[in-house]
């Protein structure tokens, strides 16, 4: 008995003193790959391109088909009605445990393309509310970044994928916060430490050299990005013309969930002007990140430095952190089309 009560307390002592030590700042990044279910953050500039709504969707599907598991979505457009959007997809597609941060310092009065933050609001011919809340304050909800930490700290390292959709506001506040009740390392540590690759849609690559839209935006915020993510994590970037060819038509949307007008996204295309040449660009970062890259070409490694412009300048190098898409044939845009719709017509159901 007493050898017993000695190896348990032994057991005891070694697991007080891993849990110390993955308290300690000074702790070094596990070396091993995650080769896991992917664990991904959706940071997204929902209520103004529909992309995103489609986009988020594809992620529920993939949680339900068990082939990803959705953390949590950082909602990088201010305004709580934003917050209130993503809510209302979390409730209806069925994942209202899925928690929601939200910009508040962020990118003042950024370009609205397709106005549908009446969405929440959304009623039916006898004036009942066509779709339910879960969250009651929206006031209440951390900060993205805060959401981050809080995500990032509790997951296995070099686990997580983050698909950036819209602004990179929210990651460069994350890269630059500090130590907290949720990691005692800073922000640049705590990536470096949990996140597997990034998935970001952005960029402008090849012959051309222009501003991106999503960094000029913002360009302060995107160039403390740059600056501070750290250089051994991975980001492939989806440029707009990897997309551009994937075109989701609104009769499509409309149809394609005939039986049914209790959709949230069949209802900002039946209300909104949806044919203002929106492409299915967001999506293509999220099915990066859970099928993999054997999905898409992509480039050479090298590494990415933004101007102030908001150009992006991709330098071939063997060891850089960062890729990206290359546009496909018109089969393999509508092979990317059948996923997006698949998505739709089966949490239609």
């Amino acid at each position: 008995m007493r050898y017993i009560k000695q190896l348990v307390f032994a057991a005891i002592m070694l697991f007080c003193s891993i849990e110390m030590a993955s308290c300690n700042g000074n702790d070094e990044p596990s070396r091993q790959n995650y080769d896991g279910m992917p664990l991904v953050i959706l940071d997204t500039d929902i209520g103004s391109s529909t992309d995103d709504l489609f986009a988020l969707e594809m992620l529920y599907y993939y949680h339900n088909e068990g082939r990803c598991k959705l953390l949590g979505v950082v909602v990088d457009r201010m305004g709580e009605h934003c917050a209130a959007i993503t809510d209302v997809m979390n409730t209806h597609f069925g994942h209202p445990e899925v928690p929601i941060g939200l910009v508040r310092d962020g990118i003042a009065s950024p370009r609205v393309w397709i106005d549908y933050s009446a969405l929440p609001s959304y009623a039916g011919s006898d004036g009942t509310p066509l779709f339910h809340h879960s969250i009651s304050d929206y006031g209440a909800l951390p900060d993205g970044w805060q959401l981050y930490r809080r995500l990032l700290a509790a997951q296995p390292d070099h686990s997580v994928s983050i698909c950036s959709i819209g602004f990179v506001t929210s990651l460069s506040q994350l890269l630059a916060s500090s130590a907290d009740e949720y990691s005692p390392l800073d922000g640049v540590e705590l990536v470096r430490k949990k996140v597997k690759c990034l998935y970001i849609m952005g960029g402008v690559f090849g012959e051309s050299v222009e501003p991106d839209f999503n960094f000029a935006q913002g360009i302060s915020f995107a160039q403390e990005f740059f600056r501070l993510w750290p250089q051994d994590v991975d980001v492939i970037f989806s440029p707009m013309e990897v997309g551009q060819g994937i075109e989701y038509k609104p009769e499509l949307v409309v149809a394609d969930v005939s039986w049914t007008d209790c959709h949230p996204i069949k209802q900002v295309y039946m209300k909104c002007n949806c044919n203002t040449g929106q492409m299915m660009w967001d999506p293509m970062a999220v099915i990066n990140a859970v099928e993999g890259d054997d999905v898409f070409a992509l480039s050479q490694r090298g590494t990415v430095s933004l101007t102030p412009q908001a150009q992006t300048i991709f330098t071939p190098d063997a060891k850089g952190n960062c890729r990206y898409q290359l546009p496909g044939s018109s089969d393999w845009n509508s092979s990317m089309l059948e996923k997006i719709r698949k998505a739709n017509l089966s949490l239609a159901d």
